[in-house]
Order: structure tokens, then C-alpha cells, then sequence
């Protein structure tokens, strides 16, 4: 049997299915859609269940795909086992209603033994204990003999989540041989060793649970296959595991060659080898597909894996930053499957390197903060971390427990592993709390899922505002209905529509829909599941029936005032790639007839300098009225154009490519401008940051830059009204109005010192002696904080050595002073330890350093009181 590469598996197999009449899809983004039950996907269906489910309509009724995948369940075992992994790539042939078992059986046998070559007397089927018909096909058509057949219960062989469609299972199983097996004479199909390993499951759509166990027979029945390509290689490849296998062993022994050290010399580090070549691969793919670290969601999931390799990193005693060269690796190792991760390689490279040099940071603030809780156990007596604490380290410095466990091991400290476990439950519990109510599909059930999956919209209006069209299906906010009657909120579907659906960043158009028996105001245009667009509003008058012919007409203004912003936006993108450089990638964008929004992955504040160079290049676009042209093209060819395509998104083979001149080349589907000159100009209004690595600008176009100049300049004209002058001179009136503040402050402060001498009087013959050092205690009224400072600093230069106590009342608040010269300080005089005994009797707090401190309380009727303890208190530390 051939040993055949990680790569080439991957294109016999798609190329294998192609052969059988599948379209071969490329792998969907990591990022679900339209799916609120997954944060990440987690297997080659997941993104196919609008196909599987009828909400859409598949492109083919037999698809193939080698979806990248990703799981953290078992995410703690990653690395101590060599099984473990979080990223894996699932080969999987689909059919949605077209053929069942027999072929899906047949094909399993054919591609495992004609084309990668395996053995077929080390092969076993597995099936559903109750499914004759798949025992019948591993019988009688592929020749299996019955007692080479192994039959598992619902647990192992049925496949179902919650209610929806489900079914039985058959998977194949390779014996690997002995070398792999437990020695046991037991020892088969079924068993925990790594002798027999699963390489392929059918699953047999063919029941729809109602959620209380009752199956019924589906009228349409799906055939999902899932194959892990890593385990295939493993068994082509004949290695101990998934860490063996051509591409994840070349990352594997990059590894090594960074930490200086050899794969199974030793088991500690090899779980650190083993960790940090599983979570740089998830998180280079994760990257590629536009998620970037963060402390939620799948952003965190991200942040976890790749301080888990970072940290792992140190142990094994890498020195500086190493991720991002592991992560070429990665992309050398798969880009052959996945051209997108070399097309994303210096931002993929930037953001591990980003992130690997915050954890360096925050890894040493998490071992301050443990040095902390340390001293606080050994002051307390005792051996044992609260759990809590542990949890504050793992959850907000991402301080792993095993790290933080394995530090106090070390003293002697143990961790209650309990409370740290009920710490993160509590926070499990909120999050799944917070989490929204779904349907089979992972979204929020609406009415639109009643709809028939036949009903679809065409979109005309590129080069029209006004359309006439036959009304589909007409819905209240919870039901479809047959008429809409004046007042009526609603959703209405046509065949053809010029109105623009919300998409792509692009708000929706908004308009009218007139039949000859009524009229509907749409206040947004959606894009709904299957192809059709929703047009949401109310009735202003009349009636409008599913049937009726009817006159849609877009809002005007709003749909020009919309392409100026639009095309901008694409100014813009290219404009920031030239100012900023290449790695500005599109993170997301809004735009409305009032302004547009785009979000970009750069790395730092824009400076005014690159903000007003950008706005320029825009402008200077704008001005040279460059042909805003549109073709519809492949997209493979698109790209090959230089067209900039949306970062991780999925298009569909024939795509529209905007150019502007020769500046701007674009994959988009929204509107535009016909000539940039009709934007007229553009303005930047401000430059924030929204995320980690993520800017975001809000810009203006056409009227709306004139509208903000007109009221900039009312501002300002008000505000010269305010300070008596014009304009123009408004900036000296300030800067002079600035210079008498200054001046009158100064002379404030200056007659405040005054009043407060004034009202001392003569205070040094109230000097006592306590224990041979000084004190001077006084009280004067209505003297702030800043005034008894300077008091309490001529005082003690008066007393030479000693202790000055200050406190008066004002506002009907009371403030404390006491200030400790050297000497004093040596014989144990203590001013922090002094103002806080004063404090409490005055009813409030407060404290500071030896020399100078500080309190305020809300009594000043006591004191008098407070002053008569301060001797008390000096003399109780006087040596």
C-alpha cells in the first residue's frame, strides 16, 4: 500500500466523489452562519444544515467537502494523549434526497480499497443493532461475512441531537495490527486500545425525532459521511497517530528544533510538544477565517489556545516569541487545501506575534499576583489556595490552573480545586443563561421559516428604482398570510424586487409598494434564507393581497445618498492599504444614506498625519471622476484580476467585480455610483478602536459633509457669540481668557494661604512634648486639603523636629493633616497610623506614608476630640 501525503489524500478523495456526480465545495469558514448553537464548526454537516434541514435549496443534491474543523471539549486531555487534538479536517460526501445506503455503502468500499489501496480483510463494518437494511448491503453486495459485521447499540451507532432529522450509523473500522493493540485475546472491534481505529461513518438520515422519542420515516433522505483526513493518514501512513502523520510531523519537529529537544525522550515535554503543534494549527486557521483574540465568544477560544502554547512554549524552554514561525509551518504544510492561509500569511503572522508578546506580559503580571496570594497564605497559616483565587488568575490573567497548581506544588501549597471548579461552573452557568432560544438551524424560530423553500426573489434594481412585480407571500409579524389591510405591520415577498437587501454592510433600501387597491410604506428590506427578500413595514392605507401585481419603488435619494457612501467605501479601503500598507483587511462595514462605517484590522492609532493623507487619496478619486465599472466574472478569475475580496467570505461562482478607474478593484455585490464624481467629497469624522487589532473609521460624503461643516460653523459662531468676539479671533479670546485664569488662580491660592495664617493666628506657644518629641495640634476653620498642606509645611519648618496635626472644618466636612520630620519618624512617630486613630472619631478614613498623611470624616463636632486623642495616639508610639 502506497504511504500517500496528507495533501494528497485530501484530492483523491474530492476528486473520487467529483467522479460519482458530487459538487466539490470548498471548505466553509470556521465561523458558523446563521448558526447561534455553534461557535465554531465542529464537523463537515455543520455548515450544510440549511440543505439538510429544506431551508435552502443545495447547489447540488450530492455535494463533497474536506471542511476544516474545529473542537475544546476535550481540550484539557490535548497533548497528554497523543489521540487528542482540537483541529481536524473532515472529508464527508453528502446527499440531500438523491441516493441512500447501497451507494453510500458501495462508494465507502470502493475508495478505502481500489483507490488509497487498503486491505480489505482488516477492514470491519459496524452497524445500528437494528438496521437490516445496512447489514443486508455489508453482506450481500460488498461480501462481508456476518461475524465480520459488528452490530452497536443506540449510544454508539445512531445519530441524533435533540429533535430534527436522525438516524442510524455504520462506520468502518482498520486493524492496525498487534504492535497497536492491548495484548488482550479479547481484543477487537469495539475495543479502547489503538488497535482497531474508525476511519469512516455513514450516517443515515432517515427519521425525524419530535423530541420525545416518537421517530417517523422523512419523505426526503440524506446520506452524511464524516472521515477525519489525519485519521486516514495515520492508517495509509502506518504511524502511531495523528502527531505522525507527513504535514502535523514536519510542525512537530519544528517544535523540537525551536525548544532543542527530541520527541519521545521524554513524556512531560512531549505533552508540551504535542500541545503547542495542535493549538498553532487551530489558531492559524482560526486567524485565516477573521477571528481574532478576545476575552469572549470564539475570540476567546482563539486567546486560550494560544496562550496555552505560548506557556507550553516556555516550559519546554523556547526563549522569545516562536508562534508565528511555527504557524509558516502550518501554512507551508496546507496550503495546497487552503490557498487562503498563504493569501492571509503576514496577518495571520501579526496577530500571533501580537498576542504572544501581550501573554509574555501578562503571564509575569499572573506570577506577581500568585507571589501575592503566597504571602497572604503563608501570613494566614495556610497551605491551601482558595479556589476562587485560582479562578481570578486562570479567567482574568490566563493564568492556567495546571500552571498555578504546579508553582505552589513546588512550596508546598496546594489548590482547592472545588471551589476553583464552582467558580467556573458559576460563570458557565451565566453564559448559558445569556444564551438565546433556537431552532434545529441554531437561529431564532420566525415566522419566515413557514415559507415555502420554492419561494424565491430575484434582485433587478442595480439599474432601476422602479420595478413591477407579482406579490409571492404576504406575513404578519407571526404568520403567514393571504391579505395586509391599512395599518398592518408585515413582511411583503415579490418575484423580481429593485429594492437593495440589507447585505454585505449595505443597509437596505427603503420605498414604497403600490397595488391598485393599496400601498405599503417599506421601512427596511431584508435577505431571508433560500434566496428571497423581505420587504418589513405597514400598510399606510388599503389592501395588498399574495397575487396582486404591484409597483415597487425605491426611495431615491436614499438609494443615492447609499452608492456615494458605498463606493467611498471602497476609496477608502484602497486608500488605507496605501497609506497604512498591506495588511489593512476589512472587518466589517456599515453603510446607510447618513454615513458609512468601516472596520479594519491595523495594529495602532491612526496619527492626523495618515488620517488626513487617507481623506486626501479619496478626494483625489473623487475629483478625477474615474468610470465606476461592474462585470460579472468567475471568481477564481476575479481574484486573478487583483480584485480585493471580504476576508473569510464564502462567494459563489459567479461574482461581480466594481472597479473604479485603475485605483479600485473589488469583489461586491451592493450598489454604486456610476463616476466617483458624484460623490462630490469626503470626509473623515473620527478614528477609535473597537476590538484587539481592529480600527474602526466613520466617514461622510456629499451633502452630508456639507451638513457637518454648516453645523461645525454654528457651533462655532455660538461660541464666539458666548466669549464677545468673532470667529476668527475666537482662538486668541481663549488663549488670553486662559492667561487671566492663570493669573487670577495664582492670586486665589495666594490670599487662601493668606486667610488660613490669618485664621492659625499664632499657634507655636499650643507645642507640647510628648516623650521628648513636639507635637503641634490645631484646628482653624473653612481651610481645604491644599491649604492645610501649606500650613502643615511652614508649620513644621517653625517646629524644626516633630509632629504637626491640622484639621479643619468646611462645608460641613472635616479635613485631617498630620506631617512627621525625620526625627520624629525615628523616635516611632508614624503620621499614617496617627491620622487614621483621628480619623475614626471624627466618622471617616484614611491614611498615608510615615512623614504625611491624610483622612476626611463627617463629624466636625468632634474635633476637638480627635486633636486631644492625637497625643494619646504619638504617645502610644513613641519608643
Amino acid at each position: 500500500m502506497k504511504k500517500y501525503g496528507v495533501n494528497e489524500l485530501r484530492r483523491m478523495f474530492l476528486e473520487f466523489f467529483e467522479s460519482k456526480g458530487h459538487l466539490a465545495m470548498k471548505s466553509f469558514s470556521l465561523v458558523p452562519h446563521n448558526d447561534k448553537s455553534l461557535l465554531l464548526i465542529n464537523s463537515g454537516m455543520a455548515p450544510l444544515k440549511p440543505y439538510f434541514t429544506g431551508a435552502e435549496i443545495p447547489p447540488r443534491r450530492r455535494v463533497t467537502t474536506c471542511q476544516k474543523c474545529i473542537r475544546t471539549g476535550d481540550i484539557e486531555n490535548v497533548g497528554k494523549t497523543a489521540r487528542h487534538g482540537t483541529f481536524f479536517e473532515m472529508l464527508g460526501n453528502f446527499s440531500f434526497g438523491d441516493y441512500f445506503k447501497t451507494e453510500a455503502i458501495s462508494w465507502t468500499w470502493e475508495f478505502l480499497t481500489e483507490v488509497v489501496g487498503l486491505d480489505a480483510d482488516r477492514l470491519y463494518p459496524s452497524i445500528y443493532e437494528e438496521d437490516e437494511e445496512a447489514f443486508e448491503i455489508w453482506n450481500k453486495k460488498i461480501g462481508i461475512a456476518p461475524e465480520r459485521i459488528f452490530r452497536f447499540g443506540k449510544g454508539d451507532n445512531f445519530w441524533e441531537h435533540g429533535s430534527g432529522p436522525c438516524g442510524p450509523c455504520s462506520e468502518v473500522y482498520y486493524d492496525r495490527g498487534e504492535k497497536y493493540g492491548c495484548g488482550s485475546p479479547d481484543c477487537t472491534v469495539g475495543c479502547e486500545c489503538d488497535r482497531y481505529m474508525e476511519v469512516w461513518n455513514n450516517v443515515f438520515t432517515q427519521f425525524d425525532n419530535d423530541g420525545n422519542g416518537n421517530y417517523t420515516e422523512l419523505e426526503q433522505k440524506n446520506i452524511d459521511t464524516g472521515m477525519g483526513l489525519e485519521r486516514l493518514a495515520v492508517v495509509v501512513q502506518d504511524v502511531d497517530s495523528i502527531f505522525d502523520v507527513d504535514t502535523i510531523e514536519a510542525l512537530r519537529n519544528k517544535v523540537c528544533e525551536y525548544a532543542h529537544v527530541t520527541y519521545k525522550e521524554n513524556e512531560e515535554k512531549d505533552v508540551s510538544i504535542r500541545l503547542i503543534t495542535d493549538h498553532i494549527r487551530s489558531a492559524t486557521f482560526m486567524i485565516s477565517d477573521g477571528i481574532m483574540p478576545t476575552n469572549e465568544g470564539r475570540g476567546y477560544v482563539l486567546r486560550r489556545l494560544i496562550r496555552r502554547a505560548a506557556r507550553h512554549g516556555r516550559l519546554l524552554g523556547i526563549q522569545g516569541g516562536f508562534l508565528s514561525g511555527l504557524s509558516e509551518t502550518v501554512i507551508a504544510g496546507s496550503k495546497d487545501g487552503y490557498p487562503e492561509l498563504e493569501e492571509k500569511k503576514e496577518f495571520i503572522l501579526k496577530v500571533l506575534a501580537q498576542e504572544e508578546e501581550k501573554f509574555n506580559k501578562t503571564i509575569d503580571q499572573g506570577l506577581s499576583i500568585l507571589a501575592g496570594m503566597e504571602a497572604d497564605m503563608e501570613k494566614a497559616g495556610k497551605k491551601e489556595l482558595d479556589g476562587k483565587d485560582a479562578f481570578i488568575l486562570y479567567d482574568t490573567y490566563g493564568f492556567p490552573l495546571d500552571l498555578t497548581k504546579e508553582i505552589l506544588e513546588e512550596k508546598g501549597y496546594s489548590i482547592d480545586e472545588s471551589g476553583f471548579k464552582a467558580a467556573m461552573e458559576e460563570q458557565r452557568k451565566k453564559a448559558r443563561s445569556a444564551r438565546a432560544t433556537t431552532n434545529y438551524m441554531g437561529k431564532d424560530a420566525t415566522v419566515y421559516d413557514e415559507i415555502d423553500v420554492s419561494v424565491t426573489t430575484e434582485f433587478v434594481g442595480y439599474d432601476r428604482l422602479s420595478h413591477e412585480s407579482k406579490i409571492t407571500v404576504l406575513t404578519t409579524e407571526k404568520e403567514i398570510t393571504e391579505a395586509l389591510s391599512d395599518g398592518d405591520k408585515g413582511t411583503v415577498l415579490v418575484e423580481q424586487t429593485p429594492f437593495y437587501a440589507t447585505m454585505g454592510g449595505q443597509e437596505g433600501d427603503t420605498g414604497v409598494i403600490r397595488t391598485t387597491e393599496g400601498e405599503f410604506r417599506v421601512e427596511s428590506t431584508i435577505k431571508l434564507m433560500g434566496g428571497k427578500v423581505g420587504h418589513v413595514g405597514y400598510m399606510t392605507k388599503g389592501m395588498l393581497k399574495a397575487g396582486d401585481t404591484a409597483v415597487l419603488e425605491v426611495n431615491a435619494a436614499g438609494r443615492n445618498a447609499t452608492c456615494k457612501n458605498h463606493s467611498a467605501t471602497h476609496l477608502l479601503q484602497k486608500a488605507l492599504k496605501t497609506v497604512l500598507g498591506s495588511h489593512v483587511e476589512q472587518k466589517g462595514s456599515l453603510v446607510t444614506p447618513n454615513r458609512l462605517r468601516f472596520d479594519f484590522a491595523h495594529f495602532a492609532p491612526m496619527t492626523q498625519e495618515e488620517i488626513a493623507k487617507a481623506e486626501e487619496l479619496v478626494n483625489r478619486e473623487i475629483q478625477a471622476s474615474l468610470p465606476v465599472v461592474t462585470e460579472i466574472m468567475n471568481v477564481e478569475d476575479a481574484k486573478k484580476s487583483g480584485a480585493m475580496a471580504l476576508f473569510g467570505e464564502k462567494y459563489e461562482d459567479e461574482v461581480r467585480v466594481v472597479s473604479m478607474g485603475d485605483f479600485s478593484r473589488e469583489l461586491c455585490g451592493g450598489t454604486h455610483v456610476a463616476n466617483t464624481g458624484t460623490i462630490t467629497v469626503f470626509k473623515i469624522v473620527s478614528e477609535s478602536g473597537i476590538a484587539a487589532g481592529v480600527r474602526r473609521i466613520e466617514a461622510l460624503t456629499g451633502d452630508g459633509v456639507f451638513v457637518y461643516y454648516k453645523e461645525a460653523e454654528q457651533k462655532l459662531a455660538q461660541a464666539a457669540a458666548l466669549l464677545k468676539t468673532t470667529p476668527n479671533e475666537l482662538a486668541d479670546k481663549i488663549s488670553h481668557l486662559q492667561a487671566e485664569l492663570k493669573a487670577a488662580q495664582s492670586e486665589n491660592e495666594s490670599l487662601k494661604s493668606k486667610l488660613a495664617q490669618d485664621a492659625l493666628g499664632d499657634v507655636m506657644n499650643q507645642v507640647q512634648e510628648v516623650k521628648g518629641v513636639k507635637l503641634l495640634a490645631a484646628s482653624l476653620e473653612d481651610v481645604d486639603m491644599n491649604g492645610l498642606r501649606d500650613l502643615g509645611d511652614q508649620l513644621k519648618e517653625k517646629l524644626g523636629e516633630g509632629v504637626v496635626v491640622l484639621a479643619s472644618a468646611k462645608g460641613g466636612k472635616v479635613s485631617l493633616l498630620a506631617m512627621a520630620t525625620d526625627a520624629a519618624q525615628k523616635a516611632g512617630a508614624h503620621a499614617g497610623n496617627l491620622i487614621k486613630g483621628m480619623a475614626a472619631i471624627v466618622g471617616g478614613g484614611g491614611g498615608g506614608r510615615p512623614n504625611m498623611a491624610q483622612a476626611g470624616g463627617k463629624n466636625p463636632e468632634k474635633i476637638g476630640e480627635a486633636l486631644e486623642a492625637a497625643a494619646e495616639i504619638l504617645m502610644g508610639q513613641i519608643k
